[in-house]
């Protein structure tokens, strides 16, 4: 039996390294891939884990380089994988952006960018690489409780909760939220005052449709899942959070490692190992 073969997106610092370093624990034989935009910080960090695993826990660590917003990018390292591995058994979906409180970038801008990384970079990845798959292969898209609003308008919360739901009327969801946050309207129209909530819902929202259409999939047992990972001590949320990054990478790599044809969770959003509603209607 081949080794089992894993990517983790935006995975040299922060909840994405603790999850490369708990599949390297964890993984028995596997090949776990550290990814990161910058070569020079993805090999540093691949070091930095040498003091953190044992030897027969570190040789198990690949790097590669990876920027989901660039196509190109993404083929490269979907070939890669094809010709070493031959396909792909574990993807965990991190890579993600969310300005400052205190940003100076216009709203409208900040909107732009967020949901270009946290939404369309995630998808369009996902895109590009699920061709991979192996049967039994799992999937976990890193979200966040941001993601969870109460008060989108009833017809919003219809359309994403929609059994339904196309990943066009997903695209419309964020492209008009992105076109209220350019007026400065977005809260009058019923969108949380948070780029990243909403790009988080967004993915969230994603999963589920990649769920629905893992069911159809012809290779068997592909298990598809979001997580919020919780507040965690990172460069993300100004080292305020109150969880250390292994506490944080805790259900992601949970979920990663959902044994073969597990029932549950199976397109659902899990935060401390347990299955979460995410999305309210009204107030």
């Amino acid at each position: 039996m081949s080794a089992r073969v894993a990517v983790v997106t935006g995975s040299n610092k922060g909840i994405g390294f603790g999850i490369v370093k708990g599949l390297c624990q964890q993984l028995a034989g596997g090949i776990v891939y550290l990814t990161a935009r910058n070569p020079d910080l993805g090999h540093k960090a691949v070091g930095n884990l040498r003091g953190q695993l044992t030897a027969e826990e570190h040789v198990k660590v690949r790097f590669h380089q990876l920027d989901i917003t660039d196509e190109a990018s993404a083929i490269k390292l979907r070939d890669h994988l094809k010709r070493e591995h031959g396909g792909l058994d574990i993807l965990v979906s991190n890579a993600g952006i969310a300005f400052d409180v205190e940003a100076k970038e216009p709203f409208g801008e900040q909107a732009v960018v967020t949901i270009g990384i946290n939404y369309y970079g995630t998808k369009k990845f996902c895109d590009v690489i699920f061709p991979l798959l192996r049967p039994h292969a799992r999937v976990v898209n890193v979200s966040s409780r941001a993601g969870i609003h109460k008060k989108y308008t009833d017809d919003v919360v219809k359309t994403l909760l929609s059994e339904d739901l196309t990943v066009a009327q997903l695209d419309e969801f964020v492209e008009t939220f992105i076109k209220y946050a350019k007026e400065g309207t977005h809260q009058k129209h019923g969108y949380p005052n948070s780029t990243y909530s909403v790009s988080k819902a967004a993915e969230i929202a994603l999963t589920l449709i990649q769920h629905r259409q893992s069911l159809k999939d012809s290779r068997k047992d592909i298990v598809i899942n979001a997580c919020c990972p919780g507040y965690v001590n990172t460069d993300m949320t100004n080292h305020k959070g109150s969880l250390t990054i292994e506490e944080g990478a805790d259900t992601p790599v949970y979920l990663a490692l959902l044994p073969p044809d597990t029932t549950e969770p199976k397109g659902e959003f899990v935060y401390e190992r347990k299955v979460i509603p995410w999305i309210g209607v009204g107030s």
